[in-house]
């Protein structure tokens, strides 16, 4: 196999598209909402049902309400996160050889083995590797020539 390798910059829109590609296949595909119900119902119970005083009650419903706030906005409070790194608008080179994957940016440098890749999930516009230990790395199909991924898979049995 010949070596692969391009560059490109981690921009909000590479980084929206990797959150949106990788969420319907990580941990928290679908939001936990019983957590805040927990909360939320505890909260009232604390505040209609008992003589005792109202602060902890207002706290439950208030962390109820903010975790409400976390769900609805996950998406865009990651994005500020990433774009808040120094990483954001860096160049990242991007290496491809018989060995694994490789990243580096002036402030990281990982590489995944083909020998830890688990499987491979394709997506519309990528494809997210997941390795033994469950970590998952998105790779947009816009950096790759066609059908690198799939040769690379067939080669490595992954």
């Amino acid at each position: 196999m010949q070596t692969f390798s391009t560059q490109f910059t981690l921009t909000r829109d590479y980084l929206a598209e990797c959150f949106d590609q990788s969420l319907p296949h990580g941990k928290n595909a679908r939001p936990n909402f019983l957590f805040p119900a927990f909360l939320l119902a505890t909260g009232s119970g604390l505040l209609y049902l008992t003589d005792q005083p109202q602060v902890l009650g207002w706290i439950l419903v208030a962390l109820a309400v903010l975790e409400l706030i976390h769900i609805r906005y996950s998406r865009a409070w990651w994005l500020a996160r990433q774009m808040w790194g120094a990483s954001a608008n860096s160049e990242v080179t991007l290496i491809i050889d018989a060995e694994g994957i490789q990243t580096q940016s002036p402030y990281s440098q990982t590489a995944l083995l083909w020998v830890d890749i688990e499987r491979v999930i394709e997506t519309d516009l990528g494809h997210i590797l997941v390795d033994k230990t469950g970590a998952q790395q998105y790779l947009s199909k816009s950096l790759l020539p066609v059908g690198l991924i799939d040769q690379l898979v067939a080669e490595h049995q992954v």
